[in-house]
């Protein structure tokens, strides 16, 4: 970070963020606040912490703080505290914030006296995010892997003749994130025009079948139930799909133009599939998306994959490589998208007209933060 970028004051500068939150999702929002300069303080239960301290990989030491657990938590004050028998501690904190982050299950807020009703007699200008799994009336306990199953995504995920697929990132907690994210950015700028504080809700099933779009619409709109296609599209062809390089390679298409799909078999150099009429408009290609897949398989098996990405770049066809995570992170704009260390992502992705976003220290061990959150409170106090 250069000394003028450092020298800028956050746009969060002076925000304090009281996270009662685990996993992904809730500790998501409170590291979005911390990349943006608050001051997140994440209360953390003392036997054992946040779940995600234990989710560690076969390659990670037995005392690391996890890679999971690292993914949303950089840069916040940890103290462990029981919400019963430290109830004055939370109360007070309570009191310190600006914002409350809360992941309990519906009605565990209210049992511990943290419900928004209660607290915002305390402190009227506070901004409550609550999310739950499935709404504040139904307690059942939320992890992704269900919800993606009960909002569609598994059943959509993997090969038409193979089983359902979860996909690989806790997607739908991110969801879920991103639109707490939205609802804090409103009742901040309500707080801003008034004053007063806002309870902002929502639910990993409401997040995920918000985030269904067309597949959700070809059902709604079409009247079609949409079925697994692996890597295809339900309405373009060819879009997603994965064909193999003579030297091994993979590359992938996503055709969403006629142009585009001229300028395909141009570098393919087979200008004869453009008057086939199986393939004239992509209404065409979809109805014969298997006809021309095949076609398209062994045109991309007779060239290499630098080669020919090279040349459909150059074209203006939309066309990618298939990467590991390791050569994820060759590409510059995913190097630029790490913290300084090298060892975390930020979950801010945005560049433009504002400054100040901050580079984050390493996630905190359990309670590490005890003395420095107890100053804050008196300080309060």
């Amino acid at each position: 970070m250069s000394e003028e970028a450092a020298s800028i004051e956050p746009p969060f500068a002076g925000l304090k963020v009281l996270e009662f939150a685990n996993i992904l999702a809730g500790p998501a929002v409170g590291q979005f606040c911390a990349e943006l300069g608050a001051t997140v303080v994440k209360v953390e239960h003392p036997s054992g912490g946040d779940p995600t301290r234990g989710w560690r990989l076969t390659t990670e030491g037995a005392d690391a703080v996890s890679a999971y657990f690292s993914s949303v938590n950089r840069g916040k004050h940890s103290i462990a505290l029981d919400f019963r028998r430290d109830a004055q501690r939370v109360q007070q904190l309570v009191g310190w914030a600006d914002v409350v982050i809360v992941g309990f299950k519906p009605g565990d807020e209210v049992k511990f006296g943290l419900d928004y009703d209660h607290v915002r007699n305390k402190n009227p200008g506070l901004i409550y995010l609550q999310l739950t799994a499935y709404g504040t009336a139904d307690a059942r306990p939320g992890f992704d892997a269900i919800l993606q199953a009960e909002s569609g995504f598994t059943f959509l995920n993997g090969e038409a003749t193979g089983n359902a697929v979860k996909m690989p990132v806790a997607l739908i907690d991110l969801l879920a994130a991103h639109q707490l994210k939205e609802g804090l950015l409103l009742a901040l700028l309500k707080r801003a025009k008034s004053g007063r504080g806002s309870y902002v809700a929502t639910s990993l099933m409401r997040s995920a079948v918000a985030s269904l779009a067309n597949q959700a619409t070809n059902y709604l709109v079409a009247e079609t139930v949409p079925q697994r296609m692996g890597s295809e599209h339900p309405n373009i062809v060819p879009y997603g799909t994965i064909f193999e390089t003579a030297d091994g390679g993979a590359v992938v298409l996503a055709v969403g133009t006629e142009p585009q799909f001229s300028a395909l078999l141009d570098v393919l150099k087979s200008p004869q599939l453009l008057d086939d009429p199986r393939y004239v408009s992509n209404a065409d290609r979809v109805a014969h998306r298997d006809e021309l897949n095949a076609e398209l398989a062994a045109l991309f098996r007779a060239r290499r994959q630098d080669d020919l990405l090279e040349a459909l770049h150059a074209a203006k066809v939309p066309a990618g490589r298939l990467n590991d995570m390791a050569e994820v992170f060759v590409e510059p704009e995913a190097r630029a998208q790490l913290f300084d260390d090298g060892r975390g992502i930020r979950s801010l992705a945005l560049v433009g007209d504002f400054e100040g976003a901050v580079d984050l220290k390493a996630a905190p061990r359990l309670d590490a933060d005890r003395d420095t959150v107890l100053a804050m409170i008196e300080e309060t106090h």
